[in-house]
């Protein structure tokens, strides 16, 4: 048995899990009239309702316990301060200084690097407006039309979910993202654009990403069988450290732009790896997303913990998880717009959260991060949620909905709005047999057919789920919901005294990568081909050749 399962917060929220085993949430509304309003809370101009959870005032003074236990308040502390919290990396941890705003003051080692973040910043601005204002050109002084977007992980999931929330059809130049190093997808982008009008994006800290720079590589192909070699300086920028790289590719270092070693890649949308949104969308609207999620940070640093929109999201999940055994994590955006939400907050979540060892390197005897996954409503409701209602197993629902519509067809919002807020209150109410049977005899259903029937028509109700509503779906408001999940899963993570900033498990299929790379081909490395497993150098045979 850990420290943690053997301390006593977490023996006490045990206890308090079995107290409350046959309390139901119907019956924790009818005992208490103000509870919606009770566990509700508006903050940064966002409103959570989780009245819907399996939690009373008991379990939340026993899970805030646990919070005081896990020295929330001070590794929130640490965390802005800029201490090396991501320990087995030596690392500090910034992505808050990313949206600070001009004038500020946040450390890492002891250095003020607001001032670096904003001189990036400018650049970036500076480089957008020549881009969208026409002055910077191509090889054969065309305008650029179209961006691609090359990276992979947090050089893709970030700025294309952002992408996908803010732009519409009217927005000059069009960003494509390119991350898969299957060429299908590099090469139906590259089909529909005309090599004198795009611009590339590569993004790769190292400049060595095995994907992102293959997919460079023949992205410069392409260019360069129409346009010459010259021409790759005009239609290439780099997202980088490794300035060495990015010249040896053709790229001048003055086309590159920086980002740091405390800003992880599931954290890095804000920075210069959000360049392709910065000069789509313009800088006032980049601006008004790191401005929200800026303001998301202050409360998050500021607010009481107990009036805390992410420590309360995080103290419901670890419930959820380690203390009513949920399954898994699911996210339903109501809204078409954040359609990539839920791949960008899985690699924020399951990368952050994933690890089997504590922070001091010790095996865990309790569950961490659930798979997190979802899909728009009311696409949704239409696929998983049949599991959701009638499924065996726990599987809490986040719903988010944007209340005011942004696009040509508001009246079609109210049918939005009733699926969302129809979908939590089914989870949460169910249906009894008593009901099932009165409906199916008002129906007229023969007294002998309703024992067969009823039983594949009772929902049994009590599923947890919590409502986020944003105003809008706006580039303040997206920071603003993009940075509460990051906090979230940073709470998470101390609950469970693990490291959310490391990701040692992502390095191994890198290295295993290299290895058989080297094993193919008709010289195969000798000792590559060694180290392989039977079955691996099974299959290397069957796919030899392609």
């Amino acid at each position: 048995m850990s420290a943690l399962t053997d301390s006593g917060a977490w023996r006490a929220l045990q206890e308090q899990a079995r107290a409350e085993a046959g309390l139901t949430l119907n019956e924790r509304f009818a005992a208490d009239p103000e509870r919606a309003q009770r566990f509700s809370l508006d903050a940064v101009d966002l409103f959570l309702d989780y009245s819907k959870q399996r939690v009373g005032s008991r379990t939340l003074d026993l899970l805030f316990a646990l919070a005081e236990q896990q020295d929330l308040a001070g590794w929130i502390g640490r965390m802005f301060s800029g201490e090396a919290i991501n320990h087995t990396e030596h690392r500090a941890v910034g992505h808050v200084a990313l949206r600070a705003p001009r004038g500020s003051e946040i450390k890492m080692a002891g250095v003020n690097v607001v001032p670096a973040v904003y001189e990036v910043l400018d650049r970036m601005t500076v480089f957008a407006d020549a881009v969208r204002g026409g002055t910077w050109r191509g090889a054969t002084g065309m305008a650029i039309t179209d961006i691609v977007n090359i990276g992979i992980g947090g050089s893709d999931f970030g700025p294309r979910m952002v992408w996908d929330a803010l732009s519409d059809a009217s927005i000059k130049p069009r960003v494509h993202f390119v991350a898969n190093v299957d060429g299908a997808q590099l090469s139906t982008v590259l089909y529909r654009l005309k090599p004198e009008r795009t611009l590339f994006i590569v993004t790769s800290k190292t400049f060595t990403t095995q994907e992102t720079m293959a997919n460079a590589r023949s992205a410069r192909d392409w260019l360069t069988q129409t346009l010459g070699e010259t021409a790759v300086d005009k239609h290439f920028v780099a997202v980088s450290t490794n300035g060495a790289e990015v010249a040896k590719f053709g790229i001048s270092p003055d086309h590159m732009f920086e980002f740091w070693d405390w800003v992880g890649g599931r954290y890095s949308l804000w920075s210069s790896v959000g360049l392709a949104n910065l000069v789509a969308l313009g800088p006032q609207t980049f601006r008004a997303m790191l401005d929200g999620a800026h303001a998301m940070d202050e409360h998050f640093r500021r607010a009481p913990l107990k009036v805390n929109m992410p420590v309360l999201l995080g103290l419901l999940a670890v419930w959820n998880t380690n203390f009513l055994g949920a399954a898994s994590q699911v996210v339903s955006p109501y809204a078409q717009r954040l359609r990539r939400f839920v791949g960008w907050l899985q690699q924020l979540e399951m990368e952050s959260n994933g690890k089997g060892v504590d922070r001091e390197g010790r095996t865990l005897d309790y569950a961490t991060t659930l798979v997190l996954w979802g899909d728009i409503g009311t696409n949704s409701q239409h696929a998983f949620f049949q599991m959701l209602h009638q499924g065996a197993a726990l599987h809490p629902v986040d719903f988010i909905l944007p209340v005011k519509p942004l696009h040509s067809l508001p009246e079609q919002q109210p049918l939005l709005i009733a699926n969302c807020l129809s979908q939590s209150a089914a989870l949460m109410r169910g249906k009894t047999a008593a009901q099932v049977r009165a409906e199916l005899i008002a129906r007229g259903m023969p007294e002998g057919e309703l024992d067969a029937a009823v039983p594949h028509r009772v929902f049994t109700g009590d599923r947890p789920s919590s409502t986020i509503l944003l105003p809008q779906l706006d580039a303040w408001h997206l920071g603003a919901l993009c940075a509460l999940y990051e906090h979230r899963t940073f709470v998470m993570s101390v609950l469970w005294n693990i490291n959310a900033f490391d990701q040692w498990g992502v390095e191994l299929g890198k290295q295993l990568a290299q290895q058989v790379s080297a094993a193919q081909g008709p010289e195969p490395d000798a000792n590559a081909v060694a180290a392989l497993d039977a079955s691996t150098l099974q299959l290397l045979e069957r796919t030899r050749g392609v």
